[in-house]
């Protein structure tokens, strides 16, 4: 009981790290060069709907300032992929993907996503190291107590509502942790909507991570060191568009996080294709540098007025309207030490509600394909 208490409290605070950055649409309408060397900025692209990216060099973004990483050596592409990627789950109805904006930095360089609060915002979030004992949360999804050396999910990506006038998020990710004897590790990829952070009700998407206590150290996207970026296209913290309508066109988004077999690097990939978009370096972690022993996919809320004030989660509808009406994750599954993509083992999982009158999970079941479910409700807003 404790350790599921545990496992349920950090999953919670993890969420509420999966902050989001400012910006809309996709599409650069202006480039400028900016060759300062103190900056060290290759490109300036500014985007519809107020998005400004910078290109920056591979060798000199954040994740290097990091102690751990100071002779790091950049891996640019991973050696492995797990196997099994080619065998993707059939949908008995037409679903389409959600694309995060892409950019054209220069190869070399890495797009950052600028934003003038996010000072602001990583010094109020993680002053001494410690979010507020204040701060409610509620989630709804799947458990997993065993081994692993990553995890793969379709989320079905919706736009949740959460009242600007709050502090409160909703989010969907994949989560892995290690829970060590003196604290954990943790890493986690999905979406988030966080109007007050974001100055939108964008679905935007994030990695986030936690390193040797949890609370100390967590950090998103590329607010603090670590996450090394490679992929040169892609902007984390950016819109993915478009959205699943209620009732109406179903968008998804593939998420993969796993295990490099020969550097032992935890890679993220992103869509149908698998396009590797960067790393978690081996040398980071504590607990996490074999394999994790707890993961969770599944909706969070958090913030201020998460559990008093519920936002939605997921589509804002119950679990039990089903397809096109409910949000899901499907194709659901484990990487094991060999790097075989394979199903949970079901005496090892579990379905998790921290309240069942306003988020719930239905459709719970396994196929060779993995396992799936639907999830989510209307928290308070009803």
């Amino acid at each position: 009981m404790m350790k599921d208490c545990q496992a349920f409290r950090v999953t919670l605070l993890l969420a509420y790290l999966v902050l989001v950055t400012r910006g809309k649409d996709a599409s650069a309408t202006e480039i400028r060069v900016n060759t300062s060397k103190i900056q060290q900025i290759n490109k300036t692209i500014r985007m519809e709907g107020g998005d400004v990216v910078d290109c920056v060099d591979v060798n000199l973004q954040q994740a290097f300032n990091h102690p751990l990483l100071k002779d790091h050596k950049i891996q640019m592409e991973p050696s492995s992929f797990p196997n099994g990627l080619n065998i993707t789950s059939p949908f008995l109805h037409d679903v389409f993907e959600a694309h995060p904006p892409i950019v054209e930095c220069p190869r070399g360089t890495v797009p950052i996503l600028r934003n003038s609060r996010m000072k602001h915002i990583a010094g109020k979030l993680y002053i001494n190291g410690v979010i507020s004992k204040d701060n409610q949360q509620e989630v709804a999804g799947i458990k997993y107590y065993g081994d692993v050396y990553g995890a793969r999910a379709i989320i079905n990506v919706y736009e949740p509502k959460v009242k600007k006038s709050s502090k409160d998020l909703s989010a969907t990710s994949i989560q892995i942790d290690n829970f060590g004897p003196f604290g954990l590790d943790s890493i986690a990829a999905g979406y988030s909507v966080a109007p007050n952070l974001a100055g939108d009700s964008s679905a935007r998407f994030h990695v986030s991570w936690g390193e040797e206590g949890g609370q100390s150290k967590s950090c998103y996207d590329h607010t603090c060191p670590g996450f090394v970026q490679v992929n040169h296209n892609f902007v984390l913290g950016g819109r993915l568009q478009p959205v699943s309508v209620y009732n109406g066109k179903q968008y998804v988004i593939t998420v993969l996080i796993y295990k490099d077999l020969m550097t032992k690097n935890w890679w993220v990939t992103y869509g149908k294709d698998n396009t590797p978009i960067g790393y978690w370096p081996n040398s980071l972690f504590t607990y996490l540098k074999d394999k994790g022993n707890f993961t969770l996919w599944g909706g969070y809320v958090a913030g201020p007025t998460a559990s008093s004030d519920s936002p939605q989660m997921g589509s804002g509808h119950f679990a039990t309207e089903g397809y096109g009406k409910a949000a899901f994750v499907k194709g659901v599954q484990i990487v094991d030490e060999n790097g075989n993509l394979d199903i949970l083992n079901v005496n090892k999982a579990l379905v998790v509600s921290s309240d069942s009158t306003k988020y719930t999970v239905a459709g719970y079941d396994f196929d060779k394909y993995g396992m799936h479910m639907y999830y989510g409700g209307p928290g308070n807003l009803v």
